[in-house]
């Protein structure tokens, strides 16, 4: 399990960026798969969350996870949900509940996890290429003041995902942020492919929450793609033609206070 210092430094807060070791998981899933939307046993995958809440040293918290489609759509938790069939289509999730979980699933996008210790507010979005250019990061931290947070007191945290050397794209792809802006370009390399471009994600993603005005943004150096032993990677899997992949878990969550 990784843990950032920008969040680790709170009482009060528990989170982690599971890696794909100690789960129940086998084959392609092996181990610690939390997707319910990988073809496997349901049950495995509810172990697997129960032991990523235990090491992150949170057991009694209800996990929460939405059903993630690349977008910058947020949902407020109040009450968890009882089901993966339940969960509401978002890439975000805020709440300032005590003993909620929030969880983010990925294999290769950027979890982020969002914290203003002192209103007790938590956020965690999966920020993939697409939901980080449509803002997700920013409606993660928008629903997080709209509980009563201030963004200038705002800890982040991207874990591990892919780095730019593993990340290669087209030129469709690139110019699309370039057409954005200019300043965009920063965050391309050529490729040794010709007429190819490596992407930097997790820049990208933190110079957008630096650019949002909060207090602090921690980057993962992990490369999900690169690091097999510890991460699993769509794009890795793809490379493979392998029928399926796993998705890692990152999890943030309020303790009680006496």
């Amino acid at each position: 399990m990784i843990k950032s210092p920008a969040l680790d430094q709170h009482n009060g807060i528990k989170h982690g960026f599971l890696t794909r070791q100690d789960g129940v998981s086998q084959g392609l899933y092996s181990s610690l798969n939390c997707g319910y939307g990988a073809d496997e046993a349901n049950e495995n995958v509810t172990r697997n969350r129960t032991i990523a809440l235990e090491r992150i040293g949170c057991s009694q918290a209800k996990l929460v996870t939405g059903y993630q489609i690349h977008s910058a759509n947020v949902e407020i938790v109040k009450t968890p949900w009882n089901c993966p069939e339940d969960a509401p289509q978002v890439d975000a999730l805020v709440t300032n509940q005590t003993e909620i979980a929030l969880g983010i699933m990925t294999a290769d996008c950027a979890p982020v996890l969002f914290a203003d210790p002192d209103a007790r507010i938590i956020g965690a979005a999966h920020a993939g290429w697409q939901g980080a250019f449509k803002g997700v990061t920013d409606s993660t931290i928008d629903a997080m003041e709209s509980l009563g947070a201030t963004r200038s007191n705002i800890y982040t945290a991207i874990g591990p995902c892919i780095a730019q050397a593993s990340y290669e794209v087209g030129a469709e792809f690139a110019h699309r942020f370039f057409e954005e802006t200019d300043d965009n370009m920063a965050y391309f390399i050529p490729s040794p492919r010709e007429g190819k471009f490596l992407f930097d994600l997790r820049q990208y993603v933190g110079d957008r929450l630096k650019k949002s005005g909060v207090k602090q943004v921690s980057i993962s150096k992990n490369d999900t793609y690169a690091e097999e032993n510890h991460f699993f990677s769509y794009r890795r899997s793809c490379h493979r033609k392998e029928a399926d992949y796993g998705r890692g878990i990152s999890i943030i969550s309020l303790e009680r206070t006496s």
